[in-house]
């Protein structure tokens, strides 16, 4: 995302796990949540915010929840979720 510091404009990234989707067109948004010197941090984004230059996804994983709100009370490891992994598809001969 870009960080305006007086005059100056910088590209700043944050990292963390998208826990909730909400609202559809120009009002969508989302949460993403990280952890920073132990602590939890949480941050909702607009999704068409001309402050956010680029949305990557690193890792997909597995659930069975629209919202990840139980991530909350988890640490360490038991933060983590099953990877969801994309086969390669087999070419018809």
């Amino acid at each position: 995302m870009k960080i305006v510091e007086g005059s100056k404009e910088r590209v700043q990234i944050f990292t963390g796990i998208v826990i909730a989707r909400r609202g559809q067109g120009v009002n969508e948004k989302f949460t993403v949540r990280r952890i920073v010197n132990n602590e939890g941090v949480e941050r909702i984004f607009p999704v068409n915010s001309p402050t956010i230059v680029d949305i990557v996804v690193k890792r997909s994983g597995m659930i069975r929840r629209s919202k990840l709100y139980f991530l909350r009370d988890r640490v360490g490891k038991a933060v983590r979720l099953r990877e969801k992994w994309v086969g390669k598809k087999k070419s018809s001969d």
